[in-house]
């Protein structure tokens, strides 16, 4: 009779289906991995110990970038000073080096002008001299302030000299005489034009 109980007791168990054992498998799959995982982070995550001795060594590297930095850029600046300072002190050198064939026409100029009897001569070579000079200016950015005659007076450029009366109404305010020409270099006053104005 016991016998019977016993399996009519196992007979009215329900049995699992398959898929619910799966489901737990994969759960428990799934709960190892998270552990695993936890476990892992743990090991990867340093110790405080171990942390500060990172950030004293990125620290360290950080003031050595530092260091390394300041001292080129002081190196830079004394580099830049000193070319300064050479530029300064020979920066005139090109321009007066091209000048010096124009010093030696004159030379020869003023050797012809004992020797000859030809004034006309002596006058072609001198306005050769001349343009030659005015030639190398130009070149250099340096032009002539046009002062026409009834041109407007403007301070930017001219400096007045003296006043004269003007006999025409038309040049009050205006230049009627250049004493002395002025000159621009680059768009920069080199020398103001000295000039008589109309009143």
């Amino acid at each position: 009779m016991k016998e019977n109980d016993k399996l009519h007791n196992k007979q009215e168990e329900p049995a699992m289906p398959d898929n619910t054992s799966n489901e737990l498998d994969d759960a428990a799959e799934q709960a190892e991995e998270v552990d695993a995982e936890e476990v892992e982070a743990e090991e990867a995550e340093p110790s405080p110990e171990e942390r500060i001795a990172q950030l004293e060594a990125e620290l360290a590297k950080q003031k050595n970038d530092y260091l390394y930095l300041m001292a080129e850029f002081d190196n830079f600046r004394k580099r830049t000073v000193k070319d300064k300072a050479e530029l300064l002190r020979n920066g005139g050198e090109n321009a007066m080096k091209l000048l010096l064939p124009i010093i030696d026409d004159f030379e020869r100029a003023l050797e012809a002008i004992d020797k000859a009897d030809d004034v006309a001569a002596v006058k072609e070579g001198t306005n050769l001299i001349y343009n030659k000079f005015v030639k190398y200016l130009e070149q250099n950015g340096v032009k002539e302030i046009a002062t026409p005659v009834g041109e407007a007076f403007d301070t930017e450029l001219h400096e007045a000299v003296t006043t004269f009366p003007a006999d025409d109404e038309k040049l009050r305010g205006c230049i009627i005489d250049t004493v002395q020409k002025g000159y621009m270099i680059n768009d920069k006053v080199l020398r103001h034009a000295k000039v008589v104005v109309g009143k």
